[in-house]
């Protein structure tokens, strides 16, 4: 995912969850209260990796179309 978006010049910041606990805490508050993450979190998947756009505004799973992305930015 990190590699799409720099390819289509897309500005982001590149959070590991692996590497620090506030990290991992950021991205289970949103996995854990999001709508967005039902059908992830009732199917036993985690849900990374994910893009989230404006401090949650909205979260997607896969890479999509970069129109639709640059629309959200």
């Amino acid at each position: 995912m990190k590699e799409f978006l720099s390819k289509n010049e897309i500005k982001f910041v590149y959070l590991d969850i692996s590497e620090s606990l506030s990290n991992l805490k950021a991205f289970l508050k949103y996995r854990d209260s999001r709508p967005e993450f039902d059908d992830i979190r009732e199917s036993g998947r985690v849900g990374i990796p994910c893009i989230v756009v404006n401090k949650g505004e909205r979260v997607f799973f896969d890479e999509i179309d970069i129109e639709q992305l640059r629309d959200q930015i």
